[in-house]
């Protein structure tokens, strides 16, 4: 448990060049600026430890809760698919830290961006410039309890713990670990520049993203959960339209489904080279015929999906004009393509080297699903605008 401390603590110190000083770090400036007496060092250090201190202090408190809910709900199944949701989220939040622009903005992600971030944000600068010396650790209590992409992972991790004392660890060794950051942030606000912020915005982001894939790596059902996840969310993204008249948020959001698609994709594609192969790729010489088949189409599925991820933006939908829907086409191929690997390779499929009944069953179940997402989409085709 000691190695889950200091992992969450790495995590927290490194993570926090990035996304908390992108995030949380206006919160902080706003808090220096609204306080008289800002310019004492020594005065301006005392208030910004303080209201770190009440920033963690509430961490911990939700850690203890979380580890007690853990305690009830969480199965061994459950926290190995909450470890890999907590690697892919670190995978995702990394890479809108190396370039905002690159992926689909997702609101549960950040659900405090826009005026309501900007209002709670003016309401705490507000009580900051109160003068007592208790008002700064109060302000951290209720900024502890401010929904953040970033530290859902923090809290996933003190859930899966199952214990109270361990999930306020995990809490605390989170928050020490974004202190010196949020701290020297709150102190230097005026002297640091928005080019060095954004350097250490960028910076933070490579490191979460090492993170989220180390973690990934560690969870040992990634395998399974990885590909029937991208399957789910492609599958979602190809039926948006036709299923919009009675459920339109698919539709909403489907860039960045199908983009969270493939990420999922390629984390299933890593654990499957370390898990199966080892990193040895000379052993797929060793693979049955049925398993070198499945390898092939899956592989072919994610080269198709590849341009598809890479052009999911309005920037490239207005350079390329008409050739973007074609491009974006090659999600039904990859589709199919993907189904043929489920079913030749899948452990719950034709894949299994003890096959039964049941792994039949799921066989046509598979294929029949494929099968209906390709007649919504001929029944109802997507128009010019996907």
């Amino acid at each position: 448990m000691e190695l889950d401390f200091f992992l969450i603590a790495s995590l927290g110190f490194f993570g926090s060049f990035g996304h908390c000083a992108g995030m949380c770090g206006p919160l902080a400036v706003s808090f220096s600026l609204s306080r008289h007496n800002q310019g004492k060092w020594l005065s301006s250090f005392l208030f910004h430890f303080l209201l770190n201190l009440g920033r963690i202090i509430s961490y911990g408190l939700v850690g203890m809760a979380l580890g007690s809910f853990g305690s009830l709900l969480f199965t061994a199944k459950l926290k190995q698919i909450m470890g890999m949701a907590m690697g892919l989220l670190l995978i995702w939040l990394g890479i809108t830290r190396i370039n905002p622009n690159l992926l689909p903005s997702m609101p549960i992600i950040h659900p405090l961006q826009g005026k309501l971030h900007q209002s709670l944000g003016a309401a705490m600068s507000q009580v900051a410039s109160k003068d007592q010396w208790w008002t700064p650790a109060v302000l951290g209590l209720f900024w502890g309890l401010i929904p953040c992409g970033f530290l859902y992972v923090a809290q996933i991790t003190a859930a899966e713990t199952g214990n109270i004392l361990s999930g306020a660890m995990t809490m605390l060794a989170f928050g020490l670990g974004t202190m010196p950051t949020m701290l020297t942030l709150g102190i230097s606000a005026s002297r640091i520049s928005a080019d060095r912020r954004s350097q250490l915005f960028r910076l933070g982001g490579w490191i979460t993203l090492i993170i989220g894939i180390l973690t990934v790596l560690r969870t040992d059902a990634m395998v399974d959960y990885t590909g029937h996840s991208a399957l789910a969310l492609l599958i979602l993204a190809l039926i948006a339209r036709p299923i919009s008249h009675w459920w339109s948020t698919p539709l909403k959001y489907r860039r960045a489904i199908g983009v969270g698609a493939y990420i999922i994709a390629i984390a299933h594609m890593l654990r499957m080279v370390d898990h199966s192969l080892n990193w040895n790729w000379q052993t797929i010489m060793f693979m049955i015929p049925q398993h070198r088949l499945g390898l092939i189409f899956g592989l072919t599925a994610l080269l198709l999906l590849t341009p598809v991820a890479l052009t999911s933006t309005n920037r490239w939908q207005k350079s390329l004009g008409k050739s973007w829907r074609k491009i974006h086409l090659l999600s039904v191929p990859a589709l199919v393509l993907a189904t043929i690997h489920g079913i030749c390779i899948g452990s719950h499929y034709l894949g299994e080297l003890n096959g039964s009944w049941e792994n039949q069953l799921r066989a046509i179940a598979l294929a029949t699903i494929t099968l209906g997402v390709l007649g919504l989409r001929l029944f109802k085709p997507a128009s010019s605008s996907r």
